[in-house]
């Protein structure tokens, strides 16, 4: 079944730790069921660049949520400036993994209720930061799949959650990325394969660290085509 026209809103979750978050909503209007996916966004916040990743997503048919990571540290609909890294470091400091843990369970139980949302297929994908919570999303809610982008402070901060995969996951990289080095991808790599885990491993040669982002001076447009279809063809298969 192919999706028409999308909608899109924004909602507030309760958190498993008493705050509230909002998330952006971006879903096929006809009457599903749709696979359902979490969108975990960058430092940056829930900017236009990850509400149009989930809209692109809800027009292949999915129900897209991407809630705002930083509810606790910034006001509601925080967008942090691609040319001013300094200054949405607070937020990026002050998460914590329990916090973004319940924050996931939150967006996810969130799909869960929805009845246009084929709860068979659940899936995750996110960017740098996001890339990382992708894949902790992975080892602590039955997903069938994650993908992450460029997942930054894997090694430092969930090598040891590895082996807790639910599924199977999609990592990209960037070869000319200098904010996550070979042998932290080798690691993760490594960690996988020792655990018996599933995943496939693309990394594009001449693409650097935000290169799926065309607001970013990183854009590579031919490795963000190529990522965007991989990406699919995984969730799909």
């Amino acid at each position: 079944m192919q999706p028409g026209p999308i909608s899109n809103e924004l909602v507030e979750l309760s958190v498993g730790d008493g705050t509230r978050m909002k998330a952006y909503v971006a879903r096929p209007r006809e009457k599903g069921p749709w696979p359902g996916i979490l969108v975990m966004q960058e430092a940056f916040g829930v900017n236009s660049h990850i509400r149009d990743v989930a809209n692109r997503l809800a027009k292949e048919g999915y129900v897209a949520i991407a809630p705002e990571l930083f509810h606790r540290t910034a006001p509601g609909g925080f967008e942090g400036d691609y040319a001013n890294f300094p200054g949405v470091m607070p937020h990026t400091k002050a998460l914590t993994i329990p916090g973004e843990e319940a924050d996931v369970r939150a967006a996810h139980g969130w799909l869960q209720s929805q009845p246009d949302v084929d709860q068979s297929k659940l899936f995750s994908v996110g960017f740098c930061m996001g890339g990382r919570i992708s894949i902790l999303a992975n080892t602590i809610l039955p997903l069938q799949a994650s993908v992450s982008f460029y997942g930054g402070n894997i090694v430092a901060e969930l090598l040891d959650r590895l082996p807790q995969m639910h599924s199977r996951a999609l990592f990209f990289w960037g070869g000319r990325d200098k904010h996550i080095t070979v042998e932290h991808r080798q690691k993760v790599l490594d960690t996988l394969r020792a655990n018996g885990k599933s995943y496939v491993n693309v990394e594009f040669s001449d693409a650097d660290h935000g290169f799926f982002c065309d607001q970013r001076a990183s854009y590579q447009p031919q490795a963000a085509k190529q990522a965007w279809t991989l990406m699919l063809e995984f969730l799909r298969s």
